[in-house]
Order: C-alpha cells, then sequence, then structure tokens
C-alpha cells in the first residue's frame, strides 16, 4: 500500500526539513587549488561558529580538515575576501600560507607543525591584511595582495601588491614585507607570473568604478631579483569590465573581457570563443576563477547564460566540451594540474560538491565535500526556470519554486501562498541549486521566487546595465511583476504574497513594502535602508562609492538618496516585517536598521528586530540561522493565517 497523501492548508505541511537540517548545510566548499598533485579547497563549518576549514583530499581518497578549530581561513581584504590560502610541495611535504579570519595574518603551516605568523600586526585601524598569496619558493617569498589601513575612518586605506618573507621575518617587522608596486590604484587582484617568470599580470580599478563597471589589465616585467618594472596597461577601461587575467603555458595572455556586451575569453587581444553568454562574472572576492589554463594548452572555462556549465575550450578551434554530469551551477573557482581541473558544481538535487574533470578522457567524478541528502529527496523543491515580460516589455529572469510535499496536497480551491526573494548585490544573481532554506519553505506548502531582476549578472552587460541609477525603481518593479504574474496565472494567492532578501536584496525588500501595495509582509536581513548614510561613510572602502552608479553621483541628485531610501519613507510602511541584522556588520552597520526603527515609533506596524552578537554581514553560525529561518516562517503563518507545527511563535510588536 502506498503512503496516504493527506490535505492539508498550504503552509501547514509537516516537513522533515526543520531548520537545523537546513542550517547545516548552509555553506560550500570553495576556493580550490592543488598542493602538488592533491586537490585542497576550503569548506564551511555552520555548526563551528560559522568558522572555514582547510580540506585536503588524499592520494588514497580520504578527506581530512587540516586546521582544528578555531583556526578560520578566511580574509577580510575589501571585507568580502578572496583566495584565502596557496600550497605547494616543498623538500616532499606540503606547505600551505593562509589568513587567519581572527587577526588577518598570514600563516605558514607544514603537515604535523603548528601554524607561524608570516605577517606582523597592526593597530592602526582596521591592521593589516593579505589574500590571493601565491608562493614563490625561488623567492623564499609568497606574493600577496596587501591592504593596510592607515587611519580609523573606513576608507583610510591603501592596496598594493607585495612579497611576504617565507622565513617568519616579517612577522615582528613591518619593515621585513616588501612593496612590488605603489598605491596609485585604489583596488587591485593578486599578480599572476607567466611560465618563464618573466612577466606578471594583474587588474586595477578605482573609485567609482566597481569592478564589473570599469578595471585595467596591467603588465610588468618581473627583475631576477623580484622586483617589478613599471606596469603597463594591455587592456580594460572605464567601460570595460575584465574579470580574470592568467598566462597559458606557452606564455600568451588570457583575459575575461566584456567589450563586446559578454564576458568572453581572449587570448593576446583575440576573442577565443565569441559567444552571448558569460565566461565570467562580478568581481566580489578577489581570486575568483572562470577559467583555468591546462597543460595541453587548452582551457577549462566556466561559461553559459544564467545557469553554468564546465567546459574544455580548445583555444585553436573556439569548441567547447562540457563536462558530463548532473550540475547545473558551477562557482566561479577552479584550478588546473596537468589535464586535472577541480571545481565546485551543484545542482537543483544536489548541493555545492568538489568535482574533478580529467580533461584527456572527459571523466568527471565527485571527490570532495560529496552531497550527502540529510532528507528524503522526495521533499526537495522541483525548479521552474521561467521568463517574465517586465515594465516596458524587458524580460526579468526567475527560478519558480512551488509547494512540494510528497505527503501533502492542498484544498482547491485556494492558491499557494508565495514568497519573492531579491538576491544581493544587486549585481549578482540567484544560483539553480539545491538550497534547503529555500527547500525549508517548498515542503511546508510555501512556494519561493528567486527573481534576477534587472542589473543581475549572467545575462550581459546591457541586462546588468537596467540598473544604473536605477536602484530602488527596476529592481522593486521587476520582483512585483513577477509577484503579480504568478498571482494572475493563478499560481500564487494574491492576498498572501510576501518579499525577503539580504543586503542589497534586503534595500530591495524594504524599498517594496514602502513604494508598493503588492506584498502583505516582509522579511529585511542585514539592508541598506539609508543611501544618504551608506553613501557618506557608513560603509566599507569598496562599496563606498558604489551608489555613485546605482542611484547616481550624490553631488548632483541628493534629492534622489532622500527619494529613494526606506528610512525616508517609513509612514508608507502598512503591513508587517521581520527586521535581522548582525551586529558586527561594517558593510550595512546596525545603525540603519535603528534609523528605520526609530522613524517606524508609535506607527503600530506589527514588527519583530532580532540582531545577532558575533554576525557580520551574511549570517554563517547554525543557531543564528535556525532562528531565522523559524522567525521568518512565524510571520508568513501570522500573516498568511496558517499554521505550521512546531514553530516557536515570532512575539511580533507593535
Amino acid at each position: 500500500m502506498g503512503e496516504t497523501v493527506r490535505t492539508l492548508a498550504y503552509g501547514s505541511w509537516p516537513s522533515p526539513i526543520d531548520a537545523a537540517v537546513a542550517a547545516a548545510h548552509e555553506g560550500r566548499p570553495d576556493f580550490v587549488g592543488f598542493v602538488g598533485d592533491e586537490a585542497w579547497w576550503t569548506e564551511a563549518r555552520p555548526t563551528e561558529g560559522g568558522r572555514y576549514t582547510l580540506v585536503r583530499r588524499r592520494a588514497d581518497g580520504g578527506e581530512e580538515s587540516v586546521l582544528p578549530a578555531p583556526w578560520n581561513v578566511r580574509s577580510r581584504v575589501i571585507e568580502y575576501g578572496g583566495q584565502p590560502w596557496a600550497g605547494a610541495v616543498a623538500d616532499g611535504r606540503p606547505l600551505v600560507v593562509f589568513v587567519d579570519f581572527a587577526d588577518q595574518r598570514l600563516y605558514r603551516y607544514e603537515e604535523g607543525g603548528e601554524p607561524r605568523p608570516l605577517t606582523p600586526v597592526s593597530e592602526v585601524g582596521g591592521g593589516l591584511r593579505w589574500v590571493e598569496p601565491r608562493l614563490r619558493l625561488d623567492l623564499g617569498e609568497v606574493w600577496c595582495v596587501l591592504e593596510e589601513f592607515t587611519g580609523s575612518g573606513p576608507t583610510d586605506v591603501r592596496r598594493v601588491l607585495a612579497a611576504v618573507p617565507l622565513d617568519g621575518s616579517a612577522a615582528g617587522d613591518r619593515g621585513a614585507v616588501r612593496e612590488l608596486t605603489d598605491d596609485g590604484r585604489r583596488f587591485l587582484t593578486g599578480a599572476r607570473i607567466s611560465p618563464d617568470g618573466r612577466q606578471a599580470a594583474w587588474l586595477t580599478w578605482d573609485h567609482p568604478h566597481m569592478p564589473w563597471d570599469g578595471t585595467e589589465l596591467l603588465v610588468a616585467d618581473v627583475a631576477r631579483d623580484g622586483t617589478l618594472g613599471s606596469p603597463r596597461t594591455v587592456a580594460g577601461g572605464l567601460e570595460e569590465s575584465i574579470a580574470q587575467a592568467d598566462w597559458s603555458p606557452d606564455g600568451r595572455l588570457l583575459y575575461v573581457s566584456d567589450r563586446s556586451g559578454w564576458w568572453n575569453l581572449y587570448r593576446d587581444g583575440v576573442p577565443l570563443c565569441p559567444r552571448e553568454e558569460e565566461f565570467g562574472g562580478p568581481l566580489w572576492q578577489l581570486g575568483l576563477s572562470w577559467f583555468a589554463p591546462l597543460s595541453s594548452g587548452l582551457v577549462a572555462v566556466v561559461h553559459g547564460r544564467g545557469a553554468t556549465a564546465l567546459g574544455v575550450l580548445d583555444p585553436e578551434t573556439g569548441e567547447i566540451v562540457d563536462a558530463a554530469g548532473p550540475w547545473t551551477e558551477f562557482a566561479p573557482t577552479l584550478s588546473a594540474y596537468g589535464e586535472r581541473v577541480v571545481a565546485v558544481g551543484a545542482s537543483p538535487r544536489s548541493a555545492y560538491e568538489v568535482v574533478e574533470l580529467d580533461a584527456g578522457t572527459g571523466r568527471t567524478r565527485v571527490i570532495g565535500a560529496a552531497h550527502d541528502d540529510a532528507v528524503d529527496p522526495a521533499y526537495y523543491p522541483e525548479p521552474q526556470i521561467r521568463t517574465f515580460t517586465g515594465p516596458g516589455g524587458q524580460d526579468i529572469h526567475a527560478h519558480i519554486y512551488p509547494p512540494h510535499n510528497p505527503g501533502c496536497v492542498a484544498p482547491g480551491d485556494t492558491p499557494p501562498p508565495y514568497v519573492v526573494w531579491a538576491h544581493g548585490g544587486p549585481t549578482s544573481r540567484a544560483p539553480l541549486v539545491l538550497d534547503l532554506a529555500i527547500a525549508y519553505f517548498t515542503s511546508r506548502g510555501i512556494g519561493v521566487a528567486e527573481v534576477d531582476y534587472g542589473g543581475s549578472s549572467g545575462y550581459g552587460r546591457e541586462y546588468r546595465n537596467r540598473l544604473r541609477e536605477q536602484w530602488g525603481v527596476v529592481d522593486v518593479e521587476d520582483c512585483a511583476a513577477v509577484a503579480l504574474a504568478l498571482a494572475d496565472e493563478g499560481t500564487a494567492d494574491r492576498r498572501r504574497l510576501a518579499v525577503r532578501g539580504g543586503s542589497a536584496g534586503g534595500w530591495t525588500t524594504a524599498a517594496s513594502l514602502t513604494t508598493t501595495d503588492v506584498f502583505a509582509c516582509g522579511t529585511i536581513l542585514y539592508p541598506i535602508l539609508d543611501l544618504a548614510g551608506w553613501g557618506t561613510g557608513e560603509t566599507h572602502d569598496f562599496e563606498s562609492q558604489y551608489l555613485e552608479s546605482l542611484v547616481g553621483p550624490l553631488a548632483e541628485v541628493p534629492a534622489r538618496y532622500l527619494e529613494r531610501s526606506p528610512a525616508e519613507h517609513a509612514e508608507h510602511l502598512t503591513v508587517p516585517f521581520l527586521l535581522l541584522q548582525g551586529l558586527d556588520d561594517v558593510i550595512c552597520p546596525p545603525a540603519q536598521c535603528e534609523r528605520f526603527l526609530a522613524r517606524m515609533e508609535g506607527r503600530r506596524v506589527p514588527h519583530a528586530y532580532i540582531a545577532f552578537e558575533g554576525e557580520g554581514h551574511g549570517f554563517r553560525r547554525a543557531e543564528t540561522m535556525v532562528r531565522v529561518l523559524e522567525s521568518e516562517l512565524s510571520l508568513y503563518a501570522q500573516v498568511f493565517g496558517i499554521d505550521p507545527p512546531d514553530i516557536p511563535k515570532l512575539e511580533l510588536a507593535k
């Protein structure tokens, strides 16, 4: 006999995916690399205070976490960090350098020993920070990006390429760090060294540009003593974004540029595979990689339009052979050793796992962080890739996750409630992968719609540019258009629509609640709420002038900063909301939430504000994620008139 299917109201379906299960599966393997012929990577540990460990895959196939708690392999350069480690085989055994989150020092680690610091501590401002290490064993150094604070303000900072001695002589002596470049450019990525060691290439950009707006690719000669000659610009500009650069085995310069309107791969300025799809993406972290040169001259690539595939490109023919397998999304982290490629892939049925591709045979296999079904996969959502029509006939890309539970159906007379998810960035996108936080809602009978609103990456530069000076307009309109389209076609209940998002998605959520009447409630996570405050010193250096392109030049359109800010329109917010904030957030600080709540005082709008000690921008601790999911579900339950089992009730103040 088959299992009985119960008829229960949407939102009240019992589910094996509780908040603890969803929280334990947050995070992903990242920053893959080779140490000799061994694959290593970083991996999140939500149940260990949200730290990141370094994982090694031994030749026998065993995985081990190399660094025990409390070591936390994570850089804070530009606050979003980037590649935090590098390794090589020295004297027959692994030599690894890594950045520890707590003090941001660079450490040297060898098997069987304790990590030893290589860099000094600075008491000035945010101190000394390091990212994108590259071992130069021939020089006895590790080359990195150095971020050095010169004062107490978030923009009192300089960035240079620097060489750190591997012998530890700089651990107490800032003077022993050798600077390779001057600080004439505000931002730069780590250097890539040509195969003959005689040239270095790196990317730079300056305020007010973001790296997806315009970057320059610089090349400099490297002298035998390891000093750099004067750099020369070989590609890029104010309206051309170079996302990554590296060298082919025969010493030719490979880079990804969007000069055609799409991030495509070039070799010495010639396009290798011109297509209307992306071979790169937004450089939110330093050291992201969408391509990796192979010893044969072929190039491993992560590419696609929206979702991404892993393929091998033949530069001579322009042909790509994609890796076989179930993965529909690959993260921007690739590494190659000979003809072996290591990547991080996921699908709607599996979380991110470490995948190895043998470019010689075409064989793929999972070699690390293998997906493990914590619950019966019959409860996983079944997403639909949709394109909606927005204002002015513009396309809006979205992933729709209908309610799905094998043991339950709903009465046929009402459509389900839906929550629109607005991603962060806003220059980012929603990956098409298994997310147990989404499954937490869909398995209970609440649909989720992830909207890649205008401005999202993955669909070409023209689509990204739709958000220029239109943030708070286009993103809000697109999210509303998708929600209303779902209601109009009978997929969603018009009276039970919610919106939620974090960071820039928190802004879109708050702006949606204050400028539209589409949503019955919303969940706002670590948001931007006050443009004028955020744009005049309340955030970190990397994004301190982001609003110049997203909203417009503050000096020229100051009124627009007030008109768009949810904090200025608190009186228009009349529906219940949940506000969630990390108290250690330096990107979207708690002051933004506090000012917003002060404006709401006395207005008798049901709401809850939960601030988390020890959390920054984006929540990393399992206990935080549990409380966030349960609080969010309780908000929807109260507003939508549903009764989910076993969920603590969120107290809403008025």
